[in-house]
C-alpha cells in the first residue's frame, strides 16, 4: 500500500485548489477508501486463495479454478480504481503548479522592469500566492479532470459488476484443462467479503455523486459570474 500513501501525499496538495465539494471528495477518498483498504480489506482478502478448499487433490485444479473465478483480485482492482480515478486530479495539480510557477516568474519580471508596460499582469494568482482556479484555463482543466474522474469511476463500477457482480461467491465451479473432472471449490469468509464489496461499492457511488454535484456546482458558478459580468456592462 506504499503507492497509496504516496498518492495521498500528492493529493493533499490539491486541497487548496478545489471547491468545498472537492475537499469532501478527498476526505471520502482518504478515510473510506485508502484507509479502509489498507487497514481492513487487505487483511480480509489475504486468505482468499490459501484458504480455498476444493473437492479434488488434482495438481493445478485449485489455481485454475481461482484464476477463472477471479481474473484479478478485488483488492488489486480497488487499488487500480483509486489510482486511475485520482490521476485526473494529479494532472490538474500539475497544471496548477505550472501556472503558478509561470506567473511567479512573471511577477519577478514586473518587479524588475517596473516601467515595462508590455508584460501581461498575472491572471491566476495574487501577491500572496492565492490561486484563482475558477476562471480561464484552470477552470477548464479542473472541469476536464472532473469529467474524466466521473467516467473512470463509472467504468470501474460497471467493470466490477461484469467481472464478479456485487456478491462474493461462496462456491466456485470449474472444469477444463488440467482438471479432468468438474471441480467445486469453497471460499473462506464469503459473508464478510461480501460486506466489504458492498461497502466499497457504496463509497464509490458516493464519490461519483460528489463529482457530479461538483460539476454542476462549477457550471452554475460560472453561469452566475457570466450573468453578473453582462449586467455590469449594460
Amino acid at each position: 500500500m506504499s503507492q497509496l500513501k504516496r498518492l495521498s501525499t500528492l493529493l493533499t496538495k490539491v486541497r487548496a485548489h478545489t471547491t468545498v465539494i472537492g475537499r469532501v471528495w478527498m476526505s471520502v477518498l482518504f478515510l473510506f477508501r485508502i484507509m479502509v483498504l489498507g487497514a481492513g480489506v487487505e487483511k480480509v482478502w489475504g486468505d482468499e486463495q490459501s484458504k480455498m478448499i476444493c473437492n479434488t487433490k488434482q495438481p493445478g485444479c485449485k489455481n485454475v479454478c481461482y484464476d477463472k473465478a477471479f481474473p484479478i483480485s478485488h483488492v488489486r482492482l480497488w487499488v487500480m480504481q483509486i489510482i486511475f480515478v485520482s490521476t485526473p486530479t494529479l494532472l490538474y495539480l500539475a497544471h496548477v503548479v505550472h501556472v503558478t510557477q509561470k506567473e511567479k516568474k512573471l511577477r519577478e519580471k514586473l518587479q524588475n522592469n517596473a516601467e515595462n508596460g508590455t508584460l501581461k499582469m498575472p491572471k491566476y494568482t495574487d501577491d500572496k500566492g492565492k490561486v484563482y482556479y475558477t476562471k480561464g484555463s484552470l477552470l477548464g482543466s479542473y472541469m476536464t479532470s472532473l469529467v474524466f474522474k466521473m467516467i473512470l469511476e463509472v467504468a470501474f463500477i460497471v467493470g466490477q459488476y461484469y467481472l464478479y457482480g456485487f456478491k462474493f461467491m461462496a462456491k466456485i465451479v470449474c472444469e477444463g484443462d488440467p482438471c479432468p473432472l468438474r471441480v467445486e471449490c469453497y471460499m473462506s469468509r464469503p459473508t464478510e467479503k461480501t460486506i466489504f464489496i458492498i461497502f466499497m461499492l457504496v463509497v464509490a457511488c458516493v464519490s461519483l455523486l460528489l463529482t457530479v454535484v461538483e460539476i454542476f456546482y462549477l457550471i452554475n458558478k460560472a453561469y452566475k459570474k457570466t450573468q453578473t459580468y453582462r449586467q455590469r456592462r449594460q
